[in-house]
This record gives structure tokens, sequence and C-alpha cells, in this order.
């Protein structure tokens, strides 16, 4: 059999271009995947930093007016830091803006997203069928609702075209738009319907490929199941209960060359299993960065998170005040919903020594954090992966997780019986309230004054693999089966 090739669409790339975990997967998967043997490539759209970072390039397609962004080309490069090979959707019209990937520099999502996202997708969709640059992929890979419409191009042209995997990241974001871009977008009129790209009455990018792909993927084992059942698939319940047997989870891994406490230069002191005191310096490096009280012995609570009702950051702003009472400190990172962050600051302002908050997202303060805290709070309603309790555990920061989704899949609950056996790695509670949090908040605190308990939920974390040695082999697996399924 031949080798193994794959297109990723994808719309994030870390560090260039990055909103949340998808930045980091698509950073990751692909040299994962060429390691276990895949010929990975990816597409991704020319933002300014993705050009910036290309260390050499050639042209290999050109169009005059791509989706109303003028003149375009597609340039197979390779980008600094990485050696995985990439095609770069250089179209200054829709790419070459400031702000991020979606929204402009106020927080407003571009007013022609759909335009931008369709070109990603009909480029992809050239590139898997028409072989450009000498790219032949048995695989064409959609991430999210920014790939959907790859995925349809391919299939609604017809032939013997790549096998089509997308995987759903997160279904909250459905890429739903005004269905009268549907010629705009290079769409035929009968594809907009309920056996189609339809959605609520509206384009959905996302639906587009649930709907037209070979196989479905999600990001861990818990969440797929959880996709399947009203009022948690966002929607597309219904569509994903009749490809049940198509959809498949498969938890992300970490980039431990990015986040492991041994080699991150963003540390004060590395450290390891071996040297697990040192972690204590980066603790206080977090305190002094932050203002906070150096001389104060209580756990440090962190949290870096996108700050909105899904991470459950209300329910930490009703505990917060106790936990403070109680001998804890506080760190926070993140950015969203207003009031949620004006919360944040006025009990900063309150506990001015005790807790910290910092607007925004800041690389080198979200590793501090990570290495710095005693414990990491990722509350969430629902989570389709999530990456940072993994980083958590690697740092030796014991994660507090809502049961839900990747973070029932990664982190064991420190239950009697799992801390005599040693395979206890954090707390978890399952109730939606601030008082299923308290309670595990309750049982940290308990633990925390217990360093023999705490070391050992420290060393089980530090000793889990959770690398992208296993979900690559296991994407490597999906791609055969769905090759399989394509006769090719």
């Amino acid at each position: 059999m031949s080798r193994l090739s794959v297109l990723h669409v994808v719309s994030e790339l870390y560090p260039y271009a990055k909103t949340g975990g998808l930045g980091d997967v698509a950073a990751a998967l692909p040299p994962a995947l060429r390691s276990a043997g895949v010929d990975a490539r990816i597409v991704v759209p020319g933002y300014p930093g993705v050009l910036e970072a290309i260390r050499k390039a050639h042209t290999v397609h050109e169009d005059d007016d791509l989706f109303g962004g003028g003149a375009a080309r597609v340039l197979a490069a390779t980008l600094r830091g990485t050696d995985v090979p990439a095609f770069v959707l250089d179209c200054p019209g829709l790419f070459r803006r400031d702000g991020g990937p979606y929204q402009d520099a106020s927080g407003k999502d571009f007013p022609d997203n759909a335009s931008r996202f369709a070109a990603l997708g009909w480029t992809a969709h050239e590139l898997s069928t028409q072989g450009m640059g000498g790219f032949h992929p048995d695989v064409l890979h959609a991430h999210d609702w920014q790939g959907g419409l790859a995925i349809a191009y391919t299939k609604l042209r017809g032939g013997l075209g790549p096998a089509c995997v997308v995987t759903i990241h997160n279904v909250a974001y459905p890429g739903a738009f005004d269905p009268k871009l549907l010629p705009e977008l290079a769409l035929p009129p009968e594809c907009y319907s309920i056996f189609g790209v339809e959605f609520f009455g509206r384009i959905s990018f996302l639906k587009a490929g649930l709907y037209y792909a070979d196989r479905i993927t999600t990001v861990s084992p818990t969440y797929a199941r959880e996709l399947l059942h009203d009022g948690q698939g966002g929607g597309f319940e219904g569509l994903l209960r009749g490809r049940s047997r198509d959809l498949s989870g498969i938890l992300n891994g970490v980039d431990y060359r990015e986040w492991s406490p041994d080699v991150d230069p963003h540390l004060p002191a590395p450290y390891d299993l071996e040297h697990l005191a040192r972690k204590g310096e980066s603790k206080t490096a977090l305190k002094r960065r932050l203002g906070l009280d150096e001389a104060h012995h209580g756990p440090v609570f962190g949290m870096v998170s996108r700050l909105v009702h899904q991470k459950g950051v209300d329910w930490v702003l009703e505990v917060l005040p106790s936990l403070v009472q109680r001998g804890g400190m506080a760190v926070f990172l993140g950015s969203g919903d207003e009031a949620i962050a004006s919360g944040l600051e006025r009990i900063a302002r309150a506990f001015p020594r005790r807790v910290a908050f910092q607007r925004g997202y800041d690389e080198s303060l979200s590793h501090l954090i990570q290495a710095g805290s005693d414990f990491i709070l990722v509350p969430s309603r629902s989570e389709p992966c999530g990456l940072t309790q993994l980083y958590a555990l690697r740092y030796g920061s014991i994660p507090i997780v809502r049961r839900t989704g990747g973070l029932a899949d990664t982190v064991v609950d420190a239950t009697p019986e799992a801390m005599r056996a040693g395979r206890a790695t954090g707390f978890s509670f399952d109730s939606e309230s601030a008082a299923g949090l308290e309670s595990a908040v309750d049982r940290a605190l308990a633990i925390h004054r217990r360093p023999d308990l705490r070391e050992g939920l420290q060393r089980a974390g530090m000793r889990a693999d959770f690398s992208w040695n296993g979900p690559a082999m296991a994407y490597r697996a999906l791609y055969e089966s769905a090759r399989r399924g394509r006769g090719r």
C-alpha cells in the first residue's frame, strides 16, 4: 500500500495565528503524523504573521479575483520553526488585515468571513483534486467550520476525489451565514436543504463538513458521545446520531516541546519529577510578577481561559471570595465577556495582594501560571478536549475540572480508591453549579494541607503521557479506513 498523504485545512496555526486550541493542534498534529509515516501537509490563510514566517516559497496557482478578495496566489512554502510543508493562501484583500483570524482589532467579526473561509475551502478543494505543486492527497482533513466548505466543494463536484474527514473542535461555532450568499459561495442551489448545508434557515459551513464528509471526528471520546444527546450537539444531534458509525473521538495531544517544565524557557528554573522542589521558584516568580504577597504560604489557584459562560468562570466568581478567606490565592489570565472580566477586576481590587487578573493573552505569563500554580481551574460546562488541564498535569499543577468532555477523559478524580492505587491526578465534580466547584475546591484545600498526598497527585499527573504519538496513530488508522472506503 502506498504511503498515506493528507492535506489539513486549518484557519489557525500556532504561533503565527491563534485564538484557541485549534492553533495548537494545527501546529502539532501534522508533524506527529509525519513521524508516524503520513505525508501530512497544511493549507492556511496568508495572515500577516504567517507570511512573515515564510522561509522559502514558490507560486503553484494564481487567481485574478478569489471570492471578491481580489488577486490571490497559492504558495508552496516552508514556515519558520516547522518542517511540515505548507500551502499558504496569499490573498491580501481577504487576509492581510489587522486583528485576529476572525475579528478586527475591536473584537468584531469581519463582515466577509463567509467569503474568506469559502476562499480557504475552495483553495483546499483545488489543491486536493488538481494536484497543485505535485501533491495528490489521499485524504482531505478539514478542521471546524472554517474548513467545512472544502469538503462540500470536493463532494458536490463529483469524481473520485480524496476521502474527506472533518474534525469538530467546538460544535458551539457552526459558521452560519445568510442564505442569500449561496451563489457568491459557489454552492449549487440544490445543496441548500436539510440534506446539505442548510441549518435553521442559514448556511452552515460546519454542517457542510458534517453532511458531506466520509468520516467525522471530534477531540475526545466523551465529547463524541455527548454530541449525540439533545441539547449538547449544538443543533446537529440528529445528523450526528444518523452518522454515529462514522463518528469517533480522538483525544488531542500535547506538544511537549512547547509545554514541559524541564525545557520551558518562560520559567525561572526548569524542573521535572526528580527536581519537583524547583517548582517553588516559579510560584515565587508568578507572585512577584503579579504583585501578590510573596510571604503568604497558601495555595495558588490559576486559570487561563476565555472568559465565557461555557468555561464556568461565573461559578469561579461566586466561589472566589470564600476561597481567599480560607487562605487561597488566585491568578487569572483571559478575555471575553465584559461582565465576567469586570467581576474579576472587582475581586482583585478587593483582595489586591491575594488575587490578580490580567486581561488578554500573554504566552509567557500563561506558561508561568501553569508552573507557579498549585491548582489549575477548568470548571467548564462543556469542554470538547481541553488543553489547559493537560498542560497542568505536566507541570505538576493539580487540575480541578468538571467531569465533561475531554476533562472526564484526562483527569482521574482523587477518590480514596484512586489515591491508594496511585492513579489520581486531580479533582472532578459533576454538578453544573458553583456549589459543585466549591465542593471540589474544599477537597483541594484539604489535600494541600497534606504534602505527601499532594505530591502523590502531582507525580501521577506528571507521569501521564498525553503526547501526540497515540493520537497520530489513531488518525492514521482512521485515514486508512476512509481511504479504503473511497476505493483508493
